[in-house]
This record gives C-alpha cells, structure tokens and sequence, in this order.
C-alpha cells in the first residue's frame, strides 16, 4: 500500500505582543472523493493565545490539549517510525482537539515546572466502539454538544536532560437532553456516564541517546450502561504502555545537523484490560508490537524513514467473527509490516 497519510498547512498571525492566531488545516489520503471515507479534510487547531504575564497565556477556540508526548508534539519530525505509536492512537486518541479554553504557565520559583489545565466539550459515548476505545467519541470541534463538559490538566518539568510529565482527563460523555438520557438510562449531566483518563510519561535526551517511556490508562466505569445503550462492546478499562531507546548513530563522527537515529520501540496495549458484565471479552485487542528502524535527517525539517513492525495479537472470540474461514480471511496471531516514508516540517 502506498498512500499519502497527510499533509498540514499552518497559517499564523500575530495581531499584537499580547494575541496571536493559530490554525492547522489537513488532508488526510491525498483527496476526499465525493465525501465518501477514506479521506478528510478538517480543521486539526484553530485558536486565539492572549499573553496575560510573562508566565501566564490563555488558548481559546479548537486546540490539542498536553496528554501524552505524541498529541502536542505529532508532526513526522518529532517521533520515530512511519506510525505513531500505537498505545498514543488507540489509548490516548491522538490527534485529539476539542473546543474550549485552557491555561498555561509555568513557576518561577521552581525552575523548569510548567502547567496546564483546560476546560473543553466533553465526549460522545455513542462513538465509542470495540478495538477503537473512546477515539470515535471525539467530536474534534464539529457540532459538539457543550452539556458535556470535561476537564484536563497536565504538570510538565524539565531537569537537566529529563522530561517529566503527568496529566489527566475526566469528563462526560452522555451530552443528550434529560429525555432522551434517561430513555437510555445513562447518567446526565455536564460530567455525567464519565471517562478517566490517567498518563505519565518520561523522555532523556543526551549525547545522542533518546529514551521515551509512557504509561496510560482510560477508565469507563459505566460502561455497562453505554453498551446497554448503543451494543458497542465499551470496556470498563483499558491500559497501554511503551518503551523506546534510540542513538544517532552520526555522533560518534563529526558532529553535525545531519542525524541518523537507529531506534526500538516496543508496546503493550489491553483494549479489553476490564469488562462489564454485558461485555464480551475480545482476545485480539491485547496486543504487543516491536517496531525497529532508522530514521535519517538530512537537513532540520526533512526526514526518510524506515522500520519494521512486529505485531502479536491475543486469540479471536469465535462469537465475535462474522464470516469465518474459509469463506473469510484466517486469522493471524503474529504479523510482519515493512514500512518506508518520508515526512517534512517548516
């Protein structure tokens, strides 16, 4: 398969020292053909930054608040591979942006903390489906129903060659009217059928050694009442971990700005880590990837890549198959992917 995964335009603008615009427009599949699926156009940020002090701006309009290392940070430039990692797409439902308005700063008295906290549009728990999570949900600044409501927040700090950071999400995701949520029995209100999300993460950076280790976990403790409502197959909980180590092999030359990073990731993610009772239990979604590769930048902003993914996935459900062999397609417990691209950033 060859494809264009996406291309971004950014436009900026600088009104004044105090407030600033900024928007990222993207094509995902090259083309979207007469609205049908497997491409899209849509608005990734579009917000207003007002500098209120030196420490202190404010964001408001359709942004990405700081969960993960991916969301804030997902251009091609930034990681390692020709995916993102998974555990941030399928966990952590990168690239995730909602309308609303956050703070950020940092604290003079302790050198190298920053903080964020941001109140923005809740989710939509009819999206949520088995082996997507709560990504479908997301309502990425299209018609949002602001009577959900969600908060998140996140303690980010740098110290000599380390980054440290914890954040979090709660917020609801039943956004109907009082009727036609309790038609459906599910709890109303702005924080109402709830998700918890839990993340911490820590990168090293030094001498051309680059590690990356994250851990999350998404609590859905009404799951029960949302797959009584919609049949989706909803979780109670699900867990993700990673571990990566890369090294530019280039440093042990001369230095330079060129980089070629030899890199190994590995990652574990349990989509079906805790079901409710009306569940039914999906062996496919425990799944472990190795991924390994190179990534070379000839130049800041440029990048050719090229990796290899391992990936081993749990035994399938026979309830849960449709069409089974042979008139479908056999089902594989390990699968090999070679992937090559080339991405770019400026």
């Amino acid at each position: 398969r060859a494809n264009l995964d996406r291309v971004v335009l950014f436009i900026g603008h600088k009104f004044n020292n105090k407030i600033s615009f900024f928007s990222e427009l993207e094509l995902e599949d090259a083309k979207v053909t007469g609205g049908e699926a497997g491409g899209e156009i849509a608005l990734e940020q579009a917000f207003l930054k007002f500098n209120a002090t030196k420490d202190i701006y404010i964001t408001a309009g359709l942004f990405i608040p700081r969960i993960g290392i991916i969301n804030e940070n997902h251009l091609p430039t930034t990681f390692n591979g020709n995916d993102r990692p998974f555990v941030e797409t399928y966990i952590i439902p990168s690239t995730w942006r909602e309308i609303g308005i956050g703070v950020y700063g940092n604290l003079r008295a302790i050198p190298g903390l920053n903080y964020s906290a941001a109140l923005v549009n809740g989710l939509n728990s009819a999206g949520f489906e088995n082996g997507s999570g709560i990504r479908g949900g997301r309502f990425e600044g299209s018609n949002a129903n602001a009577s959900a409501l969600a908060v998140t927040g996140a303690l980010l700090y740098y110290i000599k060659n380390f980054r440290i950071q914890l954040s979090g999400y709660y917020g609801g995701t039943a956004g109907l009217p009082k009727i036609e949520a309790d038609s459906l029995q599910l709890s109303y209100g702005a924080f109402g059928t709830p998700v918890v999300l839990y993340e911490g993460d820590v990168q090293y950076n030094n001498n051309g050694l680059a590690v990356k280790v994250l851990a999350t976990t998404v609590q859905i403790p009404d799951a029960k009442k949302i797959n009584r409502a919609y049949a989706s197959n909803a979780p109670e909980a699900m867990l993700g971990y990673y571990g990566e180590i890369g090294y530019n092999i280039l440093q042990l030359f001369k230095p330079t700005e060129r980089n070629l990073t030899a890199f190994v990731r590995y990652e574990n993610l349990d989509m079906n880590y805790r079901l409710p009772s009306n569940g039914i239990f999906n062996g496919t979604l425990n799944q472990h990837y190795v991924i390994g590769g190179f990534t070379f930048q000839p130049i800041k902003g440029v990048t050719v890549k090229a990796d290899y993914i391992f990936k081993k996935i749990g035994d399938v459900n026979p309830a849960l198959v449709v069409t089974p062999f042979p008139v479908g397609q056999p089902y594989q417990k390990e699968q090999g992917f070679l992937s090559l691209g080339v991405g770019y950033s400026f």
